[in-house]
């Protein structure tokens, strides 16, 4: 039983970060295209960009019903703290969810498609920007008391880095919908993604250095264990490989490649999640609640994991399925063959 205790906390840490993994790569470039849209000239332009999300950007949305559903199920400790800590860049977050849905259904049904354009984009803006404000929330540490419990106030979250890691959160998102929509589209407006996506790339590659630099001169905690033996030797290889792979990305736009910029992309979002990962563990609410501390019964976390293992390759599939499907490039608000 004590093994079952280490272990499956350990196993449902890795299943989590697999789901916020593949919700922010996958509904990443949903939320980049949706801000790229305010900066459309025209709602053909627009219909396009909403054309190439269509079919794709529901079942993008589901990891992150996994990863709440799984954090309140495996480490309800984590799920009932962070969310008491978080209310307010969550309410922002699912705000925007909301009103970029309800924009998207719309608009189908509108003669006057302008407002539910500006909307979808705001929306869209709106919930990354919550959601880099929770992240750069909890990167920086949940005030609780010896129990778990939080106990610092509801502005706690709101702090010039977590201002950083938001504005930066939202350049990934803008970098990974430009590249995904430069395989997408053609002509005019896949050049003009090229370009958007080179900016993206700098933009981003800024704010991720301002983030490598500044965590560990003020954080003693992440200090400690960035160069702690063997970490400190992964630790410095991470940045060199980010950087190889943001000029890989920049050499492939520069030859006008189509499908390789998204892939580069979604590699230097894996790369990141895997630091972050190594960084935060063992802590699940960092850096003060471990997951053996915060961890449901061995029993659940047990029946859970059998479900999940059922559930996994079935969404994967699917997303697979549907990404084979609509492969094409949309033009004229459809898709090619």
């Amino acid at each position: 039983m004590e093994t079952l205790e280490y272990f499956l906390p350990q196993v449902w840490f890795v299943v989590l970060a697999l789901f916020l993994l593949l919700y922010v790569t996958l509904d990443g470039f949903d939320l980049g295209v949706g801000i790229l849209s305010l900066t459309s000239k025209d709602q053909e332009r627009r219909g396009i960009l909403m054309t190439s999300l269509s079919n794709i950007w529901d079942a993008n949305e589901t990891w992150l019903v996994l990863m709440g559903g799984g954090l309140f199920g495996a480490f309800p400790l984590a799920y009932g703290t962070i969310l008491n800590a978080l209310y307010i860049p969550i309410f922002v977050m699912i705000f925007g969810f909301i009103f970029r849905a309800v924009a998207f259904e719309f608009r189908e049904l509108s003669n006057r498609k302008l407002f539910w354009d500006f909307a979808f984009g705001a929306g869209s803006f709106v919930a990354a920007l919550g959601q880099g404000f929770s992240l750069g929330a909890v990167l920086k540490g949940i005030a609780v008391d010896e129990a778990g419990h939080f106990i610092g106030t509801s502005w706690d979250w709101l702090s010039w880095q977590s201002v950083l890691v938001a504005l930066t959160l939202i350049q990934a998102y803008v970098l990974i919908g430009s590249t995904y929509l430069v395989w997408k589209t053609t002509e005019e407006l896949q050049t003009n993604h090229y370009r958007t996506a080179k900016i993206a790339a700098w933009t981003t590659l800024i704010g991720a250095i301002f983030i490598t630099i500044s965590t560990p001169i003020f954080y003693e905690s992440v200090r400690m264990r960035l160069f702690q033996q063997p970490l400190v030797y992964i630790f410095a290889v991470i940045p060199i490989l980010g950087v190889l792979l943001i000029w890989q990305l920049l050499q492939s736009l520069n030859r006008k490649e189509e499908r390789a910029p998204f892939l580069w992309t979604i590699l230097l979002f894996v790369l990141t999640f895997l630091g972050l990962g190594l960084i935060v563990f063992p802590y699940i609410i960092p850096v003060k609640i471990t997951i053996y501390e915060a961890s449901a019964d061995p029993s659940s976390l047990v029946i859970m994991i059998i479900f999940i293992g059922f559930l996994i390759p079935i969404m994967l599939f699917y997303n697979l399925y549907q990404y084979i499907v609509f492969r094409g490039k949309v033009t004229g608000g459809h898709y090619e063959g």
